[in-house]
């Protein structure tokens, strides 16, 4: 197989300890979204490639010496503007929460232009091209950008995949959500997210009995319809997957969906009481989607795999994972 290539921003993520700033316990990670899911794919032995802008400086040198080192081909990685991106959140919350910070504007990703990308060199020796819904709620000029992408991506019959990460407080530019991503996800062959990132950012309504309050199952007959819904939209589209994660009291409850080949899948419903680090987790199961896929294992396998990857990120801190392959299926013998 070749390489996969993940596009969009590199973010350095900033955490307060309990006791900030009486104790200045401040500690950094290296993230975002497109970022996570290359370095799990790395660490699981599957050829990715990271494209991305950084400014020309010591800490963008240390950095993608890191990535090298994790196996990680940097080589379409653009120098250029001033800063990297990054985001303030408390240790343990989810990246959705109301308290996150974002500071990306301006930022080298956010000020990216369609000249300082050549695309037929990016997509050499590629077979598989991720990105997802956050690159394009930064402004119009990444949004075009990204379509650029999928249409070079599409014209050489490259594997799209897109994650519907919606990020509320990143879309300030003027233009909502369902006006730019159905645009993009005609290009995309696999599509992850959940049912109501579906119905905001691609208008794939919930039913009405679908409330706050509703059953796993009511929630589990949603994901098949609003998957079918999707299918029947973009012709493009084979393999939908949804998560859904809840916080129970000071514990999570995850499980997944998946459709592909006309039929419908869901994981084992994995509880835990005590969690380290949310973030990623979401990431960490598209990366298992495209390990599973491009493994060609069966559906029901594939969905394991990302589920329990996914799941186990939840003990681990950081914004990616650090899970090797193995160590994940043993995961999944333990439990059947």
């Amino acid at each position: 197989m070749g390489k996969v290539l993940c596009f969009g921003e590199i973010l350095l993520r900033y955490s307060m300890g309990e006791n900030f700033p009486q104790e200045q316990d401040l500690n950094s990670y290296i993230g975002g979204a497109e970022s996570n899911v290359a370095m799990a794919l790395a660490k699981w032995d599957i050829p990715v490639r990271y494209c991305t802008a950084m400014p020309d400086n010591f800490l963008s040198d240390k950095i993608i010496s890191f990535y090298n080192e994790k196996g990680i081909d940097t080589s379409s990685i653009v120098k250029s503007g001033e800063r990297i991106g990054s985001y303030y959140l408390n240790q343990g919350a989810d990246v959705k929460n109301a308290g996150v910070i974002y500071d990306r504007n301006y930022s080298s990703f956010s000020d990216l232009t369609s000249s300082s990308l050549n695309w037929d060199e990016i997509f050499k020796d590629v077979t598989w091209f991720h990105f997802t819904a956050i690159s394009p709620a930064l402004n119009a000029r990444v949004a075009s950008i990204c379509e650029e992408a999928l249409i070079v991506a599409s014209n050489k019959g490259i594997t799209i995949s897109l994650d519907l990460n919606f990020r509320e407080k990143l879309w300030k530019y003027g233009s909502e959500p369902i006006a730019v991503m159905p645009k993009l996800a005609k290009y995309a062959n696999v599509i992850m997210g959940n049912i109501w990132a579906a119905d905001k950012m691609l208008g794939i309504r919930i039913c009405t009995q679908v409330t706050d309050n509703a059953t796993d199952a009511q929630l589990v007959e949603q994901g098949e319809i609003s998957s079918k819904a999707i299918l029947n939209q973009y012709p493009n589209c084979h393999t939908v997957a949804n998560t859904f994660r809840f916080s129970e009291g000071q514990g999570v409850k995850y499980f997944t969906t998946l459709y592909q080949e006309n039929h419908f899948y869901k994981s084992k419903t994995l509880y835990t009481m005590k969690t380290i680090d949310k973030v990623g987790t979401g990431d960490c199961f598209m990366a298992g989607l495209i390990y599973g896929i491009t493994t060609k294992e069966q559906p029901q396998k594939i969905l394991d795999f990302a589920t329990r990857a996914a799941f186990q990120k939840l003990f681990l801190k950081g914004d990616s994972t650090n899970s090797k392959s193995e160590e994940i299926k043993k995961l999944i013998h333990q439990d059947e």
